[in-house]
Order: structure tokens, then C-alpha cells, then sequence
């Protein structure tokens, strides 16, 4: 037979394209249009559908950047067409090819009730099936302009992304605003030749199936009358029953579909709009439950779920209704989908504390899997969180996008830093937008890593980000491929059912120990520092004002701040989103993020102050308060009093030039160009600065990445450096124990400070940097004498090492990394360490030394500073202000104390006497991470702790309160039945801890 496959093949494209498709919607007639614009930021409903409007034609411009515009559209439905389905077809200039990036509306009914949303891939709106004839129609539109950030030339500076600089120009234009006859019967012929062609092409050309597919296909077109499409659309489906009926082989693959819309919570747009994406999407998804017996819809964050209630209860009504259905499923139990490197292990914790907690509250539902999809890698500490929030399975993509290594797997246990495990699932078909192409079944197929011993896996289905979500396209594309030869099976399901499937099927998957790096957007570790910085600082406050409040309201019955407390976290929480943390929004979301954080720290400020004030009672004692988990200068780790006197630090001439610093535990000697060439532990007699090298050495890169400018950091970054060891000045501070540097560089200026405070073994390093460079990276470099071939990095309730060398591809993929307050390396028995008040991103590099010793070089860098274009052209422009320490001699427990230390600062407050701290824990290396009251209101204390050190111990906690009992309770307060309990001798409590483990007790008072 002669190959006509190609031809047959072209011809179903131009006839679906042209004649068919176009034939779903056969007969139109316009509708009447009128607008109003809002004036600023959006209006309530009943404003907007009070407001009068003036007409517009189609073909206008409409819609200034970030504006509302609210069409009115009325028409009257033909006579001529009654016993038809219509549908009212609005199209307001939308590009098919950009759901979720662009305009967006959300219909409404004269009384308010919502219809749907409006997106590039979900034009209608049903008015009658059927209709008698003479139906009046009046719709209305909220329509948001949201300008294009992402276009077809990504990655272009623009000033669109903050109102304060977008302009007023229009931009789009009303395209389509049409009453039209819906022909059913042609909308499933386009989903029978669009299923049969997708498949087809991605079956081998030599097999037998693909050819029968083509044949049927070749004859349904012959079948149809291209002037009368409509009336020859059953026949032309004739010729498809067959192939369409021809059953799935038994070893297909089996796909979990799961409706699904990843909406980012802020990115190329502000949080207020968010909550209207939310609204459109959530819309969409109860209509299309309501059409489609079948379908199920999972969405995941909390947050968003709490701003359907608060901000559109109409459709909120709709939502608990699904929910109560069983189809449209709540996900993930996080209160976002946030960043997982960067968040301290408190937020990290109640992350799942409050997400869990809402969807327990609202619908008693209480989630088994973590849902992220998007983010961007995933700390080792992980784990352990989601096992004691009382979770264990856990769903992420975008592992997927990793630019140099394939991950092995797509079904396997991961284990984190303490030994938990936790069933994980990357889905296979390598998109969280999945459209039920034929080209992502397939793919999804061919991808499954795990054949053979599994043969499950899920499909998040739907347009995210203000797309839509799942469309009746994909529903109906779904359904035809349920059990279809030559296809997965694809059926829609809940996430509980997939997880439980794949569980069943595979009960000894493979193991991952250790973090699960994404190799790429590496640079999310430190762009945008300032909402970073906010962070981090507003971590520690909140543990803070947590630690002080619950020891004033029991001491001395200071009213505890739940309310505001619980604000707050949510707040902290939400900006901790995978793309706000990570400083990959528009400049209108970080410019928020800075305010926001502003305000939160004067609240929380007020809180510490209030209960501190009430701890130290009346009087003129000076007082220290210390809120870190050690011991600091003979205050008590949570007390306060009187800090016990400590030596003096000398300041004298560097004979070569510069400066030497010397407190009796460090000697640093400082030269000419303000660049530390020693740092020398007299204790030790160790020197820690690499022998004819330089440390508290800035550094400056190129920095123009290939792609996602404000997300990645390509490794040609280092190919060039230049060292900034020109100092304008060095100079002797003015407090007798430290030195200032001045430098210049480009457009921007350094100034720092370096300090040795008095029997600390630390370096304090200052730095303030006026910032106006584009397009460069800042590094502070410390090269060490340290021969390590690993290093320790913080991250949640631990830490996790790193190697130093690069001997595999996959080594030499995470050329930058993630650390929250310290790196630390050692020989064995020394070692030094660096810690950070704000900063997360980091190298470390080795070299062996050619000459002199032939030692090993192991240099640490800190990443400070970067300046993208995009998606904020004014990225990170300004002064910034960063605190570093470098710690000679520092063993794990030296750099886990430092890492406190430089983050949580002592508080001076005149009173009465001393504070005795609420709890003691008579181990440094059980680290308290969170002291309050019982989210609950009964007044308990709940005290949270893990090991820090990477050992066994045995710890006592004592209770400086009576209490009536103890018990072992997971990250929700709740308690845990199969935990062993700890042994309590009145207000003593001992437990032993494995290495990182985390615990929380719930302690009742008496």
C-alpha cells in the first residue's frame, strides 16, 4: 500500500482547523456592550454592577495595566433558534496561547451570583440547552486588565510590573461579544479527531494501530460535508466508534487525573489579584463539577481557600458545597505553596500547622500528602515536618526541570536529615498544567521511571495561574482515553486515591537520602534580599514575641496575643510563597513585602516590649533579656538579668600597614586594603585564613543568565571575577575595637565594619552596600586552612553536608546552595565556621595550594547581592545592610550557638530583678526552637525542640511552672498515641532525642 500517512495526516489538521472547529458555534448574532472602568484599585461587586456604564464597540481598546473594567453585554436569543443550546461567546482580546498571563474576567448574573470565569481558553458562558425562543440576556463582566509580563521575547525589562510606574495605555482589544448556537454533536467530533489524532502521532509508524486509527479517520473525513458540517457530524463520528471503542492493552499505564490549577499566590502579579484569580478559578471549577459527573478538583493552599471566604462569599457558598460533594478535594495541608530552602524550621512547621488546621476547621478534612508542585527543591529537614504535621506523602513536578541530572525516580521514598521517610511522587507526565494531549499521555508513559514494578502515576490537569483550571475539553479528552488501545488509561481521581493506588502497588520503592536539589533558579537563594531579610527577621520575632508573651501570661498573667499572633504568622507565611521568598515577583509584590514587613516588626516589637516590661516588674535594675536557646554572657537561655563582665579587645597598628584586633581568644590582623589576612585562634594555635590569601574579600561577577533572570545563576558566572581590594579608607573605629573599610565600585559603595567583641571567638562583619549596579553578582569570599571534603549547612531542625569537591555531575550541579544561619567545616578537631543574619545563598569551593604547604584552600563565599532586570527592572537598587561573623575554632554546637547568636539579639530593659526562663533544657545540644501557649486557649505551654548536633542525647527540661502532666504531641498540639512517653519527676521531664530529631511536648499546668 502507498504511504499517504502524511497527507491524511495534513488534511485532518487543515479540516479540523478550518471547517470543523468553526462549525461547533455555526450561527451568531452580536451583543449590545457597554464598560465602566474603575477609577483605582478594584470595587466590591454590588459597586461594580451599579456603576452605569457607556457603550463600546468591539474592536476598542479597553483596560489601562492592572485596571477594572465591568462589562454589561445584553442581547435577546433569535426565535429562529429555539430547541438549540446557545452560549454567549466573550472574548475580551484574549491570546489563546497565554492562559493565566493576561486579561481575565469573572461573569456575573444581574443579581450578583457568579457564573464563571473568562479566560484564553474558556470563552463561554451557557445561557440556554435548550432554548424556547425570545430569552432576554444580560451578563455582566469584572474584567481585569493585567498587563502581559511574560511575553513571546521573555525575560524583557518592563515597567508594567508596578502600577506606580505602568502607565495608563490600554491593553487589549474587545474582540468578540456574540450570542451562538452550540452544536453538540460537532464539539464531540472535534474531541474524537483531536483524541485520534494526538494519539496517533505519537504511535510507532510501523505499528498496526496507528494505521488503523489513520483509516478511520480518512474515512470519518470523507464522511463529512465541509458545507454542511453540521449536518454530517454524527456520520463522520460512525467512522470513529470503532477505533474509539478499542480497549486499553492490560500493562498500559494508568493516570490519575486530578483537576488541578497552580495558581502562583503573587508572581507577575500583586496578592490582590491573586484573590480574584482564585475566585475566577474556583468558579470555573464548581460549574464544570456541576456539568461533569466525573470530574474531580484538588486545590491546595489554605490561604487561598481563606480569601474565598473572606472576599467572595458568593462563591465561597459554591466551594463548601463541592467540597461537602467529595469532588472538589482540599490539597496539601500548607497554608501556601511555599519556598521549602529558606523558611527557618518554625515556619516551616507552621506552614503545615495552620493549612492543616483550616482545612480540620472548615470541613473536618485532614490531608495525607504535601502538595507542591512548583517549588523550587526541597530542604533534607522536610521530612520530618510533614511526618509530625501527620502527613506522609508528598507531591512535587518541578524536580523535573533540573537542567543537568535526570532524577532517577518517579515513585520512591525520600529520607530526610533524622531518618524519616516519606512516600513521594513526581508526576511523569513533567508539567502541573497538564491539558490531556496526547503528547503528554504519552509522554507520561514513555517517562515512568519505576515500569515494571509500578504502573501508576498523576496528572495535574487544568490551566493554572488565572487559567481556569480544568476545561470540558480536557474532561471529555479524558473520558475517551479511560480505556482506549494504545493509550494510558486515564481516569479522575482524588489524590488520596492515587497515593493509596501507588502505594499498594509499590510497598519497597527506592530511597533518596538527602535534599532534593532543583538545578536550576539558584539564584532565588538571593535576589530581592531585602524581602529575605524580612523574613528572617520576622522569623525571629515571632518566636520572640511567642517565648516572652508565654512566659509573662504565666508568671504574671499578661494577656496572651492570639489573635494578633496568629495574624501574623499567616502573614509570614503567605510571603514565604515559592515565588515572593524566592524574589521572583513583580516589583509591586516586593515593594509591598518591604511595607509588610515593616509593620509586622513594629507589632511584634510592641508584644516583646509589653511582656518584657511585665516580666521585669518595677524598678531600675538594668536587665538583659536573652530569647536564644543558650546561655549567652550567664543569662539564661528565655531569662534575663545582669550580663557578667568580659575583657577588653585591643586595637593596634599592623606593622606591613592596617590594623590588628585582639580580645585574647581571636588575634585578626586587618591590612592596608581592609581585607583580613588572619585570623589566628590563640587557644588553638590554628590559623583559620588560607596562607597568602584574603578573607572579608567582596567580590563582583557578570551575571546574565540564559534564562529567568531574577530565578538563575548560570555557572559561567565565575568564569570572570574581579576582587574589590581598593579601599578608599581604612580607618580605626571610633569605639576602640573594630575597623572601618570604605570601598567604591561601579556605581555603588561598600562600607564595613569589622569587630572582635569582647571573650567572643568571632569576627563580626558589618557591611553596608549602597547598591546600583545591573546585572552583576556580590560575593564575600573567606578562604580557609581547612581541609574538608564536606561541609555542615543549616536548615530545618539540623543540618546537612555538602561535599566540598565536584567529583560527580551531580556535586557539580550545586555550584550554589542554601544555608540558613551558618556553614561550618572542620578537620577533625577544629574547624571553622560562618554565620549569617539575613543572607541564604552560598558556594564552597576547594583548591590545593602548589606552593609553600601544599595545603588545602576551602573557600566559603556568601552571596549578597544580585540586580536582574526582570521580572523587577530595579531589583535590589539601594542601600542594604548585612551582619556576618566569622568563627575560628568553631565546632557543630560552636556554629549552632554563633548561628543564634547573630540572629536574635539581646534586649535591654530596666526592672525589678531577674527573670527566670518558663522551661530549662540542660543540653546545648536540644535546641528550643518554640515556647508559647496552646494555640487552643487552655493556657498549656507547648514546648517544640529537636537535636541540633547530629548526636544522641539525653535532655532534662524543667518547667519553671508546676504542672499537672506531659505528653508527646505532634506539630498540631494534638497528642500521639504510639510516642513514647517521657519520663516526668515533678516539673523535670527527661528525653532522649535521636540525632535531628524533633519533638514537641504539651505540658498542662497545675
Amino acid at each position: 500500500m502507498h504511504d499517504d500517512r502524511s497527507l491524511v495526516e495534513g488534511r485532518l489538521k487543515r479540516v479540523l482547523d478550518e471547517r470543523i472547529r468553526p462549525a461547533v458555534h455555526p450561527e451568531s448574532v452580536p451583543l449590545q456592550v457597554a464598560v465602566w472602568h474603575a477609577p483605582g484599585e478594584p470595587v466590591p461587586v454590588e459597586e461594580g454592577l451599579a456603576a452605569e456604564p457607556e457603550p463600546i464597540e468591539v474592536g476598542a481598546r479597553w483596560g489601562a495595566p492592572w485596571g477594572t473594567s465591568w462589562f454589561r453585554v445584553t442581547g435577546t436569543v433569535p426565535g429562529t433558534w429555539a430547541g438549540h443550546t446557545v452560549e454567549a461567546l466573550l472574548d475580551l482580546g484574549f491570546d489563546e496561547n497565554m492562559p493565566g498571563f493576561q486579561c481575565e474576567g469573572l461573569v456575573y448574573r444581574p443579581d450578583g451570583t457568579p457564573v464563571k470565569g473568562l479566560n484564553p481558553r474558556n470563552q463561554w458562558v451557557r445561557v440556554g440547552a435548550p432554548v424556547a425562543g425570545g430569552e432576554e440576556v444580560r451578563l455582566h463582566i469584572e474584567a481585569a486588565s493585567n498587563p502581559v509580563i511574560l511575553d513571546y521575547h521573555p525575560f524583557l525589562p518592563t515597567q508594567l510590573g508596578d502600577k506606580e510606574t505602568a502607565g495608563s495605555e490600554p491593553q487589549y482589544t474587545l474582540t468578540r461579544m456574540d450570542l451562538a448556537v452550540f452544536d453538540e454533536t460537532v464539539w464531540h467530533l472535534v474531541m474524537d479527531l483531536e483524541v485520534l489524532g494526538e494519539l496517533m502521532a505519537e504511535l510507532p509508524v510501523e505499528s498496526a494501530r496507528r494505521w488503523e486509527i489513520l483509516r478511520a479517520v480518512e474515512r470519518a473525513l470523507d464522511a463529512v460535508d465541509l458545507q454542511d458540517v453540521g449536518g454530517t457530524a454524527a456520520r463522520a463520528r460512525e467512522q470513529l466508534a470503532g477505533v474509539l471503542a478499542a480497549p486499553a492493552v492490560p500493562s498500559a499505564h494508568r493516570i490519575s487525573a486530578v483537576g488541578h490549577a497552580h495558581i502562583d499566590s503573587a508572581w507577575l502579579w500583586p496578592l490582590r489579584e491573586t484573590v480574584r484569580k482564585v475566585a475566577r478559578t474556583t468558579s470555573n471549577m464548581t460549574a464544570l463539577l456541576e456539568d461533569e459527573p466525573d470530574f474531580v478538583f484538588a486545590m491546595s493552599q489554605a490561604q487561598q481557600w481563606a480569601w474565598i471566604k473572606e472576599h467572595r462569599p458568593e462563591v465561597w457558598a459554591r466551594v463548601k458545597k463541592a467540597v461537602a460533594d467529595g469532588r472538589f478535594v482540599p490539597a496539601g495541608g500548607m497554608w501556601v505553596e511555599s519556598d521549602t530552602n529558606m523558611p527557618g524550621s518554625e515556619a516551616m512547621a507552621r506552614q503545615f500547622v495552620h493549612g492543616k488546621r483550616f482545612f480540620l476547621d472548615e470541613f473536618g478534612i485532614e490531608n495525607d500528602e504535601a502538595w507542591l508542585p512548583d517549588t523550587f527543591g526541597f530542604a533534607a529537614g522536610l521530612p520530618q515536618i510533614i511526618r509530625a504535621a501527620g502527613a506522609t506523602r508528598l507531591l512535587t513536578q518541578k524536580i523535573s526541570w533540573s537542567q543537568t541530572n535526570k532524577f532517577p525516580h518517579h515513585t520512591f521514598q525520600w529520607e530526610g536529615i533524622d531518618g524519616t521517610r516519606i512516600f513521594t511522587h513526581f508526576p511523569p507526565v513533567d508539567t502541573y498544567n497538564c491539558s490531556m494531549k496526547g503528547s503528554e499521555i504519552a509522554h507520561a508513559a514513555r517517562n515512568f521511571k519505576d515500569k515494571g514494578v509500578a504502573r501508576h502515576s498523576l496528572a495535574p490537569t487544568g490551566w493554572g495561574d488565572g487559567g481556569g483550571g480544568a476545561t470540558r475539553e480536557m474532561v471529555a479528552k479524558a473520558a475517551r482515553m479511560r480505556d482506549l488501545e494504545g493509550s494510558a488509561q486515564v481516569v479522575w481521581e482524588t489524590p488520596q486515591a492515587f497515593f493509596d493506588k501507588a502505594e499498594a502497588e509499590y510497598p519497597q520503592p527506592p530511597v533518596w537520602v538527602g535534599e532534593l536539589y532543583l538545578e536550576l533558579h539558584r539564584a532565588t537563594l538571593t535576589s530581592q534580599a531585602k524581602t529575605k531579610q524580612g523574613n528572617r527577621r520576622s522569623e525571629h520575632l515571632l518566636r520572640e514575641a511567642e517565648l516572652w508573651a508565654a512566659t509573662a501570661a504565666v508568671r504574671t498573667g499578661f494577656r496572651y496575643p492570639y489573635e494578633e499572633l496568629d495574624r501574623i504568622w499567616k502573614t509570614v507565611l503567605l510571603h514565604q510563597f515559592h515565588d515572593i521568598l524566592p524574589g521572583s515577583s513583580i516589583a509591586w509584590v516586593h515593594r509591598e513585602a518591604r511595607e509588610t514587613y515593616a509593620r509586622l516588626a513594629g507589632e511584634l516589637t510592641g508584644i516583646i516590649d509589653a511582656a518584657q516590661r511585665a516580666l521585669a516588674g518595677e524598678g531600675t535594675v538594668p536587665l538583659v533579656f536573652n530569647a536564644a536557646p543558650h546561655a549567652r554572657a550567664g543569662i539564661p537561655a528565655g531569662g534575663a538579668g545582669a550580663p557578667r563582665a568580659t575583657g577588653g579587645t585591643r586595637l593596634t597598628p599592623r606593622p606591613d600597614g592596617g590594623h590588628v584586633l585582639d580580645n585574647g581568644l581571636l588575634r585578626v590582623e586587618i591590612d592596608e586594603r581592609g581585607l583580613v589576612v588572619s585570623a589566628y585562634d590563640i587557644e588553638a594555635g590554628r590559623e583559620s585564613v588560607a596562607p597568602g590569601c584574603a578573607a572579608n574579600l567582596l567580590q563582583l561577577h557578570p551575571d546574565f543568565p540564559n534564562m529567568w533572570d531574577a530565578w538563575d545563576v548560570d555557572e559561567f558566572y565565575r568564569n570572570t571575577v574581579v576582587d574589590l581590594t581598593d579601599a578608599d579608607a581604612v580607618t580605626a573605629g571610633e569605639d576602640g575595637g573594630s575597623v572601618r573599610i570604605e570601598r567604591s565600585f561601579g556605581d555603588s559603595r561598600a562600607v564595613q565594619v569589622l569587630s572582635l567583641p569582647p571573650g567572643e571567638r568571632r569576627l563580626v562583619v558589618d557591611t553596608e552596600v549602597d547598591w546600583h549596579e545591573t546585572e552583576k553578582f556580590l560575593k564575600l569570599a573567606f578562604p580557609l586552612d581547612v581541609h574538608a571534603e564536606r561541609y555542615a549547612s543549616e536548615t530545618q531542625y539540623g543540618h546537612f553536608h555538602r561535599p566540598t569537591h565536584t567529583n560527580t555531575s551531580w556535586e557539580a550541579a550545586k555550584f550554589e546552595a542554601c544555608n540558613h544561619r551558618f556553614v561550618q567545616l572542620a578537620e577533625p578537631g577544629w574547624g571553622v565556621a560562618v554565620v549569617n543574619d539575613s543572607t541564604y545563598g552560598h558556594d564552597v569551593t576547594r583548591t590545593v595550594r602548589t606552593d609553600g604547604d601544599r595545603g588545602t584552600t576551602t573557600t566559603v563565599r556568601v552571596s549578597l547581592l544580585r540586580a536582574p532586570r526582570f521580572p523587577d527592572p530595579e531589583t535590589d537598587q539601594g542601600v542594604h545592610r548585612f551582619r556576618h561573623a566569622l568563627v575560628p575554632g568553631a565546632d557543630i554546637g560552636d556554629a549552632v550557638r554563633e548561628g543564634w547568636r547573630i540572629n536574635v539579639l539581646e534586649r535591654r530593659v530596666e526592672g525589678a530583678g531577674e527573670v527566670a526562663p518558663l522551661v530549662t533544657v540542660d543540653d546545648d545540644a536540644v535546641v528550643v526552637t518554640a515556647l508559647k501557649l496552646a494555640d487552643d486557649g487552655s493556657g498549656d505551654v507547648v514546648v517544640r525542640f529537636h537535636e541540633a548536633h547530629g548526636g544522641r542525647a539525653a535532655a532534662t527540661l524543667t518547667a519553671g511552672f508546676e504542672i499537672a502532666d506531659v505528653e508527646v504531641t505532634d506539630l498540631l498540639e494534638r497528642p500521639l498515641p504510639e510516642a513514647t512517653a517521657p519520663v516526668r519527676d515533678g516539673a523535670r521531664i527527661t528525653v532522649r532525642l535521636r540525632p535531628f530529631e524533633l519533638m514537641t511536648l504539651r505540658l498542662r499546668r497545675a
